[in-house]
């Protein structure tokens, strides 16, 4: 153990440790070498991440985090061992061999290309059971949620690393500056994406005004919560829109909508993944009240049981309250009724969030809300919207094991 203590630096043991679920490629103090396909010569070390898909002898299929299938040699020399949940210290893990391994496990390999150019001869492999990731994972979902703040990227100073967001909180519009050091783990969302499984490593250059970040980190004691610590960000490029519905194609999957901002019509295609909900009235009028900077209406009936529990982790979305604080608003929309395409109709006011589409797709709708006539109003040019949807419609891990 302590030979493997030497090959794996600790920064990245106390990565790889967690094994969290999709995406753990981008935990790591050094970047991953390339996968089999296109290695570098036969001595370089390579590093692959991901969860096994098929086990055959001493073969295993991995599912890599980096894309492409990776064949793994699992020989007697290999040295494995099985993490738990919030285990750091190599000396903690327990040896373990190639008949525990399962289908469905994560495993992070060390080792070398093989004289066939086609696999890996693994020296080490550190490994974290189904079970355990989905453990892992509930953990990661629930400090997202108490620890994350998300928002509109308004300003970056990649020279003291620093983001601005604009970001919504029960009393109306404020700012939050994020600090990011050399340990901060950046991550970027795919361009068609906002899964957390397809979020790549990513560099503050990347981000720009405009962007819907996440961050995940302590407050500064000294900035009365408007400085986060970042342990974690991720980010991406969407598209915002606010309008009423012009068409409906409950065939075709897609609505077209007219843009308020831009007063030109956007066709956007609904997915399985797309949620879509509605805000009652009430809860409407209390929204708008707080983009406008408003305080909260006094009342002893709380719009729903949103208001007095702690966020859903449905589908993966962190509602980012502090202990103790009061329930922010994506606590309330997580809470809200589903509804279907077919339920919309010509002429109803929604705010969405898509992905930025191509030439040759249409966007796609990742959160799309109805109710909103009232939030509309309070924000004609649909900002107020922006931002209320910023950190609600990035996904974050979902709980499943693997990626």
């Amino acid at each position: 153990m302590q030979r493997m203590r030497k090959t794996l630096p600790l920064c990245r043991i106390l990565r790889l440790a967690v094994l969290a679920g999709a995406g753990v490629s981008a935990v790591f103090c050094v970047p991953l070498a390339a996968q089999v396909q296109g290695a570098a010569p036969a001595a370089s070390a390579v590093h692959p991440v991901g969860k096994v898909k098929a086990i055959q002898g001493n073969m295993v299929t991995l599912a890599s985090d980096a894309g492409p299938e990776v064949q793994v040699q699992i020989e007697e020399s290999t040295r494995m061992v099985r993490a738990l949940p919030g285990q750091k210290d190599p000396k903690e893990m327990t040896p373990m061999s190639l008949p525990d391994l399962q289908v469905g496990d994560r495993i992070v390999v060390r080792g070398r290309p093989a004289a066939d150019g086609k696999s890996v001869v693994a020296s080490s492999a550190i490994v974290m059971k189904g079970a355990d990731v989905t453990v892992r994972q509930q953990q990661e979902l629930e400090d997202w949620q108490k620890r994350g703040v998300g928002g509109l990227v308004s300003a970056v100073d990649t020279a003291t690393g620093t983001i601005t967001l604009s970001t919504m909180a029960m009393g109306g519009q404020k700012s939050v500056v994020i600090k990011v050091s050399k340990n901060t783990i950046v991550r970027r969302y795919a361009p068609d994406s906002v899964r957390f499984d397809d979020a790549k490593p990513g560099t503050l250059d990347e981000i720009k005004p405009g962007d819907q970040l996440r961050a995940r980190g302590n407050r500064h004691p000294n900035t009365d919560e408007t400085e986060v610590v970042a342990e974690e960000i991720v980010s991406g490029a969407f598209r915002n829109v606010a309008g009423t519905v012009r068409a409906i194609d409950t065939t075709g999957s897609t609505i077209q909508v007219m843009d308020l901002a831009t007063k030109k019509p956007v066709t956007v295609k609904i997915t399985a993944d797309s949620q879509l909900k509605n805000l009652p009235p009430m809860v409407a009028q209390r929204v708008a009240v707080r983009l406008k900077g408003g305080a909260p209406e006094a009342s002893s009936n709380p719009p729903g049981p949103a208001a007095r529990e702690g966020a859903s982790t449905s589908g993966g979305q962190p509602g980012g309250a502090r202990p103790g604080g009061a329930p922010d608003l994506q606590q309330i929309l997580n809470r809200m009724p589903n509804v279907k395409l077919a339920d919309l109709q010509k002429g109803e006011a929604v705010m969405l969030v898509a992905t930025q589409g191509s030439a040759n797709s249409e966007p796609t709708a990742i959160t799309l809300l109805t109710g909103v006539e009232p939030i509309l109003t309070a924000s004609p040019g649909g900002n107020g919207a922006a931002m209320l949807l910023a950190p609600w419609s990035l996904s974050m891990p979902s709980g499943e094991a693997g990626p």
